[in-house]
């Protein structure tokens, strides 16, 4: 037989030590790379006031489904989701924020409605190195200004919503506008977006009322907005504003007469309190519809088990944005927030059928389409209630990625 081949005297140690550590090197960096031997996902949300409908419990629900889809474990441990409250206080927010992240070592929050939370919650998070994946707050200065290589934006921003519905809506015919606009800085917003759209394209805007926050009478503003003439009546407001003046709209016949009716941040669970009688007609864009393709059907179906109502678009993100998170703490080997946000931004999204991707500023892209709400005659049951108009691309609807934030 042929005599082995010796390793030099030299190397003999080397290659003991080698081999006394390779069981080390293949069985412990996955179980050592997740802190705390847990994966731990923060809802921060609004379950008590007016984005408790569109967020609340239903965002929670939609996390746990999320991670019991992915099994419950990633890299061999398991994931927790816990919830609270921030009373639509920035204050509040922050300092739960920082707690979760110093003494609950929670590794990612998500949902955060409000613009200032989300932008409270998004510089403790780059303070902290730790995940934050916005669903629900929409402004552009998100990604456009305050961007963080550990925070991404899932939601439309208030350019999508804007741009996206104004370039559409003017599209099919409506060349002059008139806007109903809550006075502060989200409805401003809204308003300068779209109206740099409508005049940009050649068209106008031949009027506006400013209303506070929380007013109880539109109709001065709805029949200023019928006398104007225009084409399209922009209600650039949310929330309870928002579906107080499309009741009040719908009284003086806005909602069935010549002129369209457009909102820019709009919920089914909106439509739903208001009704389609009410409704009927009122033009938005929105990314997810329950009713869309056999997965959003799938996927509704298992939440209105959980929660009793059918998912918002909010309830469609966090669900995605929690199982992307999860496939990419898979992908990086570990629950680290710069690692993990990398791999999140390198793999394509999986928004129930749709084309998605994470831009290098945590931009969510997709197209999203233009929807009008059905009349009573046309709907077919409960829930029952958008009809697709035109599909907005992704190019129309997002900004260009500012050069600052593509670190």
């Amino acid at each position: 037989m042929p005599r082995r081949a010796r390793l030099p005297q030299v190397l003999l140690p080397l290659a003991l030590a080698c081999c006394a550590l390779a069981p080390l090197a293949l069985a412990g960096p996955a179980a050592a790379q997740v802190s705390d031997d847990v994966v731990r996902i923060g809802v921060l949300t609004d379950l008590s006031g007016p984005y408790a409908d569109s967020g609340g419990k239903g965002s929670v629900a939609a996390a746990t489904m999320a991670v019991r889809d992915a099994g419950g474990r990633v890299l061999g441990k398991p994931v927790e989701v816990i919830s609270a409250d921030h009373q639509n206080k920035p204050d509040v927010a922050s300092a739960l924020a920082r707690r979760w992240y110093d003494v609950d070592r929670v590794d990612a929050i998500l949902d955060l409605p409000v613009t200032a939370i989300a932008l409270a919650v998004q510089a403790v998070a780059r303070e902290k190195n730790r995940t934050v994946m916005i669903t629900s707050a929409a402004t552009q200065d998100l990604t456009a200004k305050s961007c963080s290589p550990v925070s991404s934006h899932w939601t439309d921003d208030t350019h999508a919503l804007t741009a996206g519905t104004a370039r559409a809506v003017y599209e099919r015919g409506g060349t002059s506008w008139y806007f109903i606009t809550v006075d502060h800085a989200f409805g401003a917003a809204l308003q300068k977006q779209a109206t740099e759209v409508i005049q940009g394209l050649g068209g106008k805007v031949v009027g506006t009322s400013r209303h506070p926050i929380a007013t109880a009478d539109y109709s001065s503003f709805v029949l200023q907005a019928q006398a104007s003439g225009a084409d399209v009546v922009a209600l650039a407001s949310v929330g309870d504003d928002f579906i107080k003046a499309v009741k009040q709209a719908n009284e003086f016949g806005l909602m069935t007469g010549r002129q369209t009716i457009a909102g820019f941040l709009v919920y089914v669970t909106d439509i739903h309190g208001l009704g389609l009688p009410v409704a009927q007609n009122l033009t938005f864009s929105s990314v997810f519809y329950w009713d869309q393709s056999d997965e959003t059907r799938a996927f509704a179906k298992r939440f209105v088990e959980a929660v009793g109502h059918m998912p918002t678009k909010i309830h469609a993100l966090i669900y995605t944005a929690t199982r992307h998170y999860l496939k990419a703490i898979e992908a990086a080997g570990t629950d680290e927030a710069l690692a993990v946000n990398k791999a999140m931004r390198a793999a394509p999204v999986a928004l129930f059928g749709q084309s998605a991707t994470l831009r290098a500023d945590g931009r969510l892209l997709y197209d999203t389409t233009l929807w009008r709400v059905k009349t009573p005659a046309v709907s077919k049951g409960p829930w029952d209630y958008y009809a697709p108009v035109r599909t907005i691309p992704a190019a129309e609807a997002f900004l260009p990625m500012n050069p600052a934030c593509g670190g």
